[in-house]
């Protein structure tokens, strides 16, 4: 199954490290990141889940819930947070999905196989509080994620959402927008009074957050 954006992100029951969940339930009213991982007790895996546990300020300041999976046993699991606590110097303190069927990285399209027949590249979703999948990320398994992008484009999303603005490339919390284009210039002129026009397709604004 391919997940694409705007899709409705598949539900599904699921042991973890913190107990058993349900995956929209536990998601709740928020905003969700769910990261799969090739294996346990692997050197990347593990800077970045303890990556992922150093910043959990910024993802509750976002109202982002974060979750990890791999397909090795919920007990190789508990055993692999005591080594990322002690080599990462942080406390694990997300859910680590357990997913020896595959069933979760079935439903998400998290193998493939012309990497590995049974491991899960690292694939990276955001998902809505209206549990719409909002970005969709791909990383090889020799590569480590940057979090500070994904909190980057959480960023974007969430203005963009409340806003009819979009972001331009390389942009950062606080820095200027654009305007969508479905937005008239009488429009813009009350909603975004002193707007700049670059040219009639590319107009900008300071950014309301």
């Amino acid at each position: 199954m391919t997940i694409r954006l705007g899709d409705t992100a598949p539900d599904f029951t699921a042991k973890t490290t913190a107990g058993d969940i349900q995956f929209h339930q536990w998601l709740g009213e928020g905003w969700g990141l769910l990261f799969s991982h090739p294996a346990d007790f692997t050197p990347v895996c593990t800077t970045e889940l303890g990556r992922t546990a150093s910043l959990k300020s910024e993802f509750d300041k976002r109202g982002v819930k974060a979750i990890a999976l791999s397909v090795d046993p919920l007990a190789d699991h508990h055993a692999w947070v005591g080594d990322i606590e002690e080599t990462q110097g942080t406390a694990v303190n997300f859910p680590i999905i357990a997913d020896e069927d595959r069933k979760v990285a079935e439903l998400y399209d998290m193998i493939h196989p012309n990497v590995s027949a049974k491991a899960t590249v690292r694939s990276v979703f955001v998902i809505g509080p209206d549990k719409k999948v909002k970005l969709t990320l791909t990383y090889p398994p020799s590569t480590g994620r940057n979090f500070q992008e994904i909190l980057r484009v959480i960023d974007s999303l969430q203005l963009t959402a409340k806003h009819k603005l979009a972001t331009p490339a390389d942009w950062n919390q606080g820095d200027d927008c654009i305007i969508s284009p479905s937005v008239s210039d009488a429009e813009a002129k009350d909603v975004f009074p002193g707007y700049i026009t670059v040219k009639p397709y590319l107009r900008t604004t300071k950014s309301p957050i």
